[in-house]
């Protein structure tokens, strides 16, 4: 394909994204008004199914096959920068040298990662009650664990964090949000439906369907992404080196 057939087809495909966004815009309701059709129906819908943050709602129920779209990107994201950054033939593998922490930020960090981890698990737990979840969770738990840098060393980092784990916790956290939506097809309803389990009491740990089931799954799958992706990117800065000596 030549660059002049490639501009074409990149002035096609914006000339048609732009005309569609205008459509949607135009028919927007007025800003600042009492009239909002889809956030009224999220609420509603939200209340139905007993789930006390709405937002949870909306992305693990109403709209839990555009999430499914999200963790496949970030899936695919780790998956290729695993293949990116393997250690290639032409790589050896160094024995990382301690990173130079004042004491007090070492003190600090150290205190804070059990604290930070716990947030993270409390915030994918509640993730049908109250602002948070999964996504949010999953990051704040992996990006924890990193503190440990910072307060020990790069070989205590390396112990908690036994990447061909966290490769394998990530592909199963995924799988589980697909065994999900097809434990739906199989009783008879749609991909994803919200009809598997009781809706339970509103505003409990239990309440939601399968809500807290996606959550979890979500934050298992980001939480051991961010961690893929971390070792990935930490073992090219930290430990490997080309043949001739140079990082």
């Amino acid at each position: 394909m030549t660059r002049r057939l490639r501009l074409i087809v990149l002035a096609a495909g914006g000339a048609g994204l732009a005309a569609l966004l205008v459509a949607a815009c135009l028919d927007l309701p007025a800003f600042g008004g009492h009239w909002h059709p889809y956030g009224d129906r999220a609420v509603q819908a939200s209340l139905a199914r007993r789930t006390a943050n709405t937002i949870a709602s909306v992305n693990f129920d109403q709209r839990a096959f555009d999430t499914l779209g999200e963790m496949s990107i970030l899936f695919a994201s780790v998956l290729g920068t695993v293949v990116l950054l393997r250690q290639t033939r032409d790589e050896k593998r160094a024995q990382p040298q301690p990173e130079q922490v004042a004491p007090p930020v070492r003190r600090y960090a150290l205190v804070v990662l059990p604290v930070a981890v716990v947030t993270g698990l409390y915030v994918i737990a509640h993730g049908q009650l109250s602002p948070g979840g999964g996504f949010q969770g999953g990051v704040v738990a992996a990006t924890a664990l990193h503190l440990l840098y910072l307060g020990a060393d790069y070989h205590a980092l390396e112990r908690i964090r036994p990447v061909d784990l966290y490769e394998i916790c990530d592909a199963l956290a995924a799988s589980a949000y697909l065994v999900t939506g097809l434990a739906g097809v199989l009783v008879g309803t749609a991909f994803l439906a919200n009809t598997l389990l009781p809706y339970g009491t509103f505003n409990t740990l239990s309440s939601g369907g399968t809500v807290p089931l996606l959550n979890a799954a979500i934050g298992m799958e980001v939480a051991c992404a961010v961690v893929v992706l971390l070792a990935r990117f930490l073992d090219q800065a930290v430990e490997i080196e080309e043949e001739n000596g140079n990082p």
